[in-house]
């Protein structure tokens, strides 16, 4: 289609490369970046809200919930036909590439409160595990192979097209070391195995995947997937473009309700509007509200129930939905939606902006078992001061204790003795 195509909107925003940050960034690697980031406080908007990050760290996993009350009984131990002897295999054949020094860095308990030091800003801020740009081709090759044998077939697409995205934004600001296809780090908790829980961790600018695995079933969650600009408009992968078929059913949905409907749903007139409470916009997260760090955030019902919604609507809705759920094999996210259906009259969709063919928005989908953001973004390098629709952030988080498997975890059958063997007195 005409309109999924790469625009080359973004160009009229591109930075001037002469100013200090970028002069700056252009000779620094990664390490250096973010020490510099770290002991200058420079941005100084960012590194308060960093700091802030620190504080809410420091508190006990909970979940994101509407009133800080966790619901139990959400989510159960169940057959999602996820191929996990598939997985096990191309992780331990990774990491037999290893050598101590990285297998080391590389591993953590899986009940380590690292799975929630992810974040999305290209400053590495939390290193841990392995980058990908700091081993050879491939140990490299075989990390992208367990995302690959974990992930969707689509869902892996996406996520290269967000990393080949993040090269080309590095090309761009002229700061390779700092932005490329794989400056990510991959983390592994727990060991891998087809019959107890472990998982891992991808994360770096724009693409962060959190992903649990036990037996058969996988939890994806939180994740976030970003891009500025959303596309590639040249070199060797032109063409890419991520995201804006979320773009594109989140505003027909919007479009297609009534006036009623319209105003009901949106909950603020403008993106950064007057009217909005302290706290809720900041500079980096800007209108999403479940990011990085947000693990234990409560965010009330906002907006309009589904249960208002036609049946056309409604299929819009698990359109999205069935998008924001891409990175999950086909059997676990048919189960997934299900399980969200059967929840349909508690699911509410709210909006923020206006809902023009060419007007920034932001949305969210949220009820006991499922929250997904959709936010355009002001330039953060390119020089765009309002939301554009070039800059996409989309998160998704699993409520009541979801995240992470957490959830889970208690109903998992205790082993006896050391690594599950029988201990001879």
């Amino acid at each position: 289609m005409a309109a999924d195509k790469p625009t080359g909107e973004y160009r009229q925003y591109l930075p001037e490369l002469n100013i200090p940050r970028f002069q700056a960034m252009c000779q620094q690697d990664a390490h250096e970046y973010a020490h510099e980031f770290k002991t200058k406080h420079n941005p100084p908007w960012l590194h308060a809200l960093y700091m802030h990050w620190l504080d809410l760290y420091q508190e006990p996993f909970k979940g994101v919930t509407t009133d800080g009350n966790v619901r139990p009984g959400l989510f159960t131990l169940q057959d999602e036909g996820v191929p996990v002897q598939e997985i096990v295999t191309a992780t331990e054949a990774a990491t037999a590439l290893l050598d101590d020094k990285q297998k080391e860095a590389l591993s953590y308990h899986i009940d380590s409160p690292q799975w929630r030091t992810w974040s999305n800003p290209e400053f590495l801020l939390s290193h841990k595990g392995i980058r990908l740009d700091e081993v050879n081709a491939t140990t490299r090759d075989s990390i992208m192979n367990i995302l690959k044998t974990t992930l969707s077939p689509e869902g892996y697409d996406k996520a290269v097209a967000a990393m080949r995205i993040n090269h080309f934004l590095g090309e761009l600001v002229k700061s390779p070391e700092v932005m490329n296809e794989f400056s990510y780090n991959f983390v592994l908790f727990g060991k891998p195995s087809t019959t107890r829980p472990w998982g891992w961790s991808f994360y770096g600018h724009h693409l962060c995947l959190n992903i649990f695995l036990y037996k058969s079933q996988i939890v994806a969650s939180p994740w976030f997937t970003g891009a500025e600009p959303n596309e590639i408009d040249a070199g060797p992968h032109a063409g890419t473009r991520i995201m804006q078929t979320e773009e594109k059913l989140g505003l027909q949905l919007m479009q297609s309700l009534s006036g009623e409907l319209q105003s009901k749903a949106r909950i603020y007139a403008q993106m950064n509007d007057p009217a909005m409470p302290p706290g809720r916009w900041n500079r980096d997260d800007q209108r999403h509200l479940c990011g990085a760090y947000r693990d234990n955030r409560e965010v009330p019902y906002e907006g309009i129930t589904v249960s208002t919604f036609s049946a056309a609507q409604k299929e819009l809705l698990y359109g999205i939905l069935e998008e924001y759920l891409l990175y999950l094999p086909a059997k676990a996210r048919t189960i997934r939606l299900e399980q969200v259906r059967a929840h349909e009259g508690e699911t509410h969709f709210c909006w923020i902006g206006g809902n023009g063919d060419e007007d920034p928005f932001y949305y969210r989908i949220q009820s006991p078992v499922v929250l997904v953001e959709f936010d355009h973004h002001s330039g953060v390098f390119l020089k765009n001061e309002e939301p554009k629709k070039f800059h996409i952030h989309t998160l998704l988080r699993t409520p009541n204790g979801g995240d992470y498997g957490y959830a889970l975890r208690p109903q998992v059958p205790a082993v006896e003795g050391l690594n599950g063997k029988h201990i001879i007195w």
